[in-house]
């Protein structure tokens, strides 16, 4: 199964025996949608909803950071996420957050994952069967284990400002990185990590909200200045559309590529960590 797949290819594989759907939709806080309800509204035929508000560390002060590896697998089982399950993940939400349920599903050792191009926004366009309410899927078991190099801490990004060992890429909107708009968290610093480069996720998307391929693609992370021949770090608010970017760089070959979890939740919370301001050198 390739790590994107389409409307048709998605349909037509309904019904199989070792295929998962999963509903992966998550708006921000402040939003007024809610993703669960939406679900149960009207979902892809068998889909699982995934609920990535609760699929956090619970002992972490900060929002949204990847759970430990024993909950993570108590979850997907629940959901009926298995070994030798092949896993298509949409959403339908701003935040592209089925990239963020790929991210931790690959952090945590599951093989076959795929993102459904174009999501249910996509789906529901091409007129394509709806399911409402809930699905009950037998437990299945998933073997986890972490990948420990999928992720950075922030004493990991503290050392690379100075060795600049990695590139870091931030995703979130270019005036956020700038420092001309705050983040609408409370507490916390404008700007950037120093030495990071802007690439706002929705560059790697195309207006219809299917993902950009092949040059197209390329072409988004180099003219954000990324050299797609050293590794690379993520970054954003909380962990979630940095997941975006890693998905984009995975579509082009490229595995070397790790998420900051914590993010700017954490980095600009912390008045001890350096901030720059402005564009990107």
């Amino acid at each position: 199964m390739d790590a994107l797949v389409t409307t048709d290819w998605l349909e037509r594989e309904l019904g199989a025996s070792d295929l998962r759907i999963v509903d992966a939709t998550k708006f921000m806080a402040d939003s007024d949608r809610d993703a669960r309800a939406e679900y149960e509204a009207g979902h892809v035929p068998g889909a699982v909803f995934m609920d990535l508000g609760e699929l956090t560390d619970p002992n972490s002060s900060l929002d949204n950071m990847a759970p430990p590896p024993e909950k993570f697998a108590s979850r997907m089982q629940s959901l009926g996420l298995g070994d030798g399950s092949r896993i298509v993940l949409y959403d339908d939400s701003p935040l592209n957050s089925a990239a963020r349920a790929w991210w931790l599903l690959k952090l945590f050792g599951a093989h076959d994952v795929a993102l459904l191009d174009g999501g249910l926004a996509k789906w529901k366009s091409e007129g394509r069967p709806l399911e409402m309410g809930k699905q009950t899927l037998r437990h299945r078991h998933f073997t986890v284990w972490r990948d420990a190099k999928a992720v950075r801490t922030k004493d990991q990004m503290l050392a690379n400002v100075d060795s600049g060992a990695e590139q870091v890429a931030d995703a979130r909107p270019a005036a956020r990185f700038t420092g001309e708009e705050r983040d609408p968290r409370p507490g916390m610093a404008p700007g950037h990590i120093p030495a990071s480069r802007s690439l706002p996720h929705k560059q790697l998307l195309n207006d219809d909200g299917t993902w950009k391929q092949g040059d197209a693609l390329k072409a988004a992370f180099v003219d954000a200045g990324i050299d797609l021949d050293r590794p690379l770090i993520t970054t954003c608010g909380s962990g979630m559309t940095a997941s975006v970017l890693a998905f984009g760089a995975h579509l082009l070959g490229k595995d070397d590529v790790a998420v900051y979890d914590g993010s700017w939740n954490e980095w600009g919370a912390d008045p001890a960590t350096p901030k720059a301001t402005g564009s990107a050198a």
